[in-house]
């Protein structure tokens, strides 16, 4: 199914998101790490991530990069509340600094699953940034050790985010406006 052209929000520039890696990555590197392994947590932190990466390195950090696929929305907007590894991360992390890379950090189940995966495997500490926190959204006890920005309770997409599979590509973090008198194809209320 082809979803139809929607108008996008800016609620975050291309220049703002530049800015605020960079700070992060500031943030990162004065916290000290010793064989620091990166966890992106896909799909919707691939952007973050590359961009941060870049800042990490400009900052004098080396880390090395892993990936973990984990889903809990599906096709849709709301959480299911569990859950699922589609593709696990390879590396070995016993004994390292690992910085766990989001995009959003909402009801908090993907990351706590993520933070306690890499911990039981025996990480030495595990460090947790996301682009975005929606504060009030808590399911379950976690803070993130590093936030981009807090961010309002709208549905948003862009820089990696998606609605649908649609948005992942664009250049900055908005919110998709909706017409009332059209069905929302994206699963929301």
């Amino acid at each position: 199914m082809t979803t139809p052209p929607r108008r996008v929000r800016v609620l975050f520039d291309e220049t703002a998101i530049a800015r605020r890696n960079e700070e992060l990555a500031a943030e990162i590197s004065a916290v000290g790490t010793e064989n620091l392994l990166v966890v992106a947590v896909l799909k919707g932190s691939f952007m973050f991530a590359a961009d941060l990466l870049r800042a990490l390195h400009r900052s004098g950090l080396s880390p090395q990069v892993e990936f973990v696929h984990l889903s809990s929305y599906r096709t849709g907007t709301v959480s299911t509340g569990q859950v699922e590894i589609l593709r696990d991360v390879q590396s070995e992390v016993r004994g390292r600094d690992v910085l766990l890379v989001d995009d959003i950090l909402e009801s908090g189940r993907t990351l706590v699953f993520a933070k306690d995966l890499l911990m039981a495997r025996g990480a030495k500490r595990v460090m947790t940034t996301v682009l975005l926190e929606k504060p009030g959204k808590r399911a379950v006890t976690i803070d993130a050790d590093f936030v981009g920005f807090a961010c309002p309770d709208a549905f948003v997409v862009g820089y990696g985010m998606d609605a649908a599979h649609a948005y992942r590509q664009l250049p900055f973090v908005g919110v998709v406006d909706f017409d009332s008198s059209e069905p929302d194809l994206f699963g929301g209320t």
